[in-house]
């Protein structure tokens, strides 16, 4: 079973999960998109918990079904875990990026100043 993502709802709003954090030094659009995707895991992240919620209730009520129901709540639960590391996965490489563009922004710029203060000089 696969779930993936709901793009048809308005982006996911409020704090971020506390399972990842800003890296220093990264740019309002790198943290910007940063948080978009794992807000966008993380919305998917509680309707699959809200999914083995409604499990866990379905199993009370239905005793025959227990076995199954259990199977398939750590199923989801795993699921959850996987999309979790996943979010924080993408973060962590959007923040990267982030991070090396501006890095390369940085090095260009300071090139940029040697070479014309190189062919000022001659």
């Amino acid at each position: 079973m696969q779930i993936v993502p709901n793009h048809d709802h308005p982006l996911p709003k409020g704090p971020m999960p506390d399972y990842v954090e800003h890296k220093e030094g990264v740019n309002q659009v790198g943290r910007l998109s940063a948080e978009v995707v794992v807000r966008e895991y993380d919305a998917a992240v509680k309707e699959i918990e809200a999914l083995g919620a409604e499990l866990t209730e379905a199993a009370k009520k239905c005793e025959a079904m227990v076995a199954g129901v259990h199977s398939m709540v750590t199923e989801i639960q795993e699921l959850a875990a996987n999309y979790r590391e996943e979010g924080k996965r993408y973060f962590l490489q959007i923040e990267e990026c982030s991070l090396t563009t501006s890095e390369v922004r940085t090095v260009c710029e300071a090139l940029k100043k040697k070479i014309a203060a190189s062919t000022t000089a001659a």
